[in-house]
């Protein structure tokens, strides 16, 4: 099946082409294998649609076929050893949920250790170091969060940043949306403002399963 032409982002589904195996060998005359890339617009901006011969579909767009999963995933963002699975369009949302829930929760557990280190020190009248002994888990507690807490908020920064403009850590780090050679580009999925872009990707409609 030809891909059809894209008007808008809310169109977007997964394009299947024929099998583009025959009952003859491949070393037959008659074999055509399909071709590698199909361009299409977006907003106006053209996006090449890369054959996937592992799935045997033209994948969608902001889809990458994950070496690990061994399948294509639609708005792939990345393959998350930490969770087990790939982090994509069904389950980013959850994704983003988590780590901004753990970046308060480090926050918290770290400032209720000093907390309790300064509360001992005041109410008993004790020295700081005194306190320590007294106290050695708030110590540990707060050693580990500290040392947690910079990467955890770093990712849950960067992640928001994503969120804020509608794109997945693929299209940053490959640069996709980035001016290159003097071209002016844009991101065609963004929806124009901060907040129309975190409710859409965060509260938005959770798309059915294609599996």
């Amino acid at each position: 099946d030809q891909v059809r032409h894209l008007s808008s982002v809310s169109s977007l589904s997964v394009y299947r082409v024929k099998d583009p195996e025959v009952p003859n060998s491949a070393n037959s005359p008659t074999y055509r294998p399909p071709p590698r890339t199909k361009e299409i617009l977006v907003r106006g901006q053209p996006i090449k649609l890369k054959y996937c011969f592992t799935c045997k579909i033209f994948r969608p767009p902001r889809a990458s076929h994950c070496s690990l999963c061994d399948n294509c995933v639609e708005r792939f963002d990345h393959h998350c050893p930490w969770v087990g699975n790939c982090v994509g369009k069904r389950n980013y949302r959850y994704f983003y949920m988590f780590i901004v829930s753990l970046a308060f929760l480090c926050v918290f557990f770290f400032s209720c250790a000093v907390t309790h280190l300064i509360l001992i020190t005041k109410d008993e009248k004790k020295p700081f170091l005194d306190a320590i002994k007294d106290s050695p888990a708030s110590v540990i507690v707060g050693v580990v969060c500290f040392f947690s807490v910079w990467s955890v908020l770093g990712l849950a920064g960067f992640h928001t940043y994503l969120t804020t403009s509608n794109q997945t850590t693929n299209e940053d780090i490959k640069g996709s949306f980035s001016s290159k050679r003097g071209q002016e580009s844009f991101n065609p999925y963004t929806h124009g403002n901060v907040c129309s872009n975190c409710f859409y990707v965060l509260c938005g409609p959770t798309p059915p399963s294609l599996i």
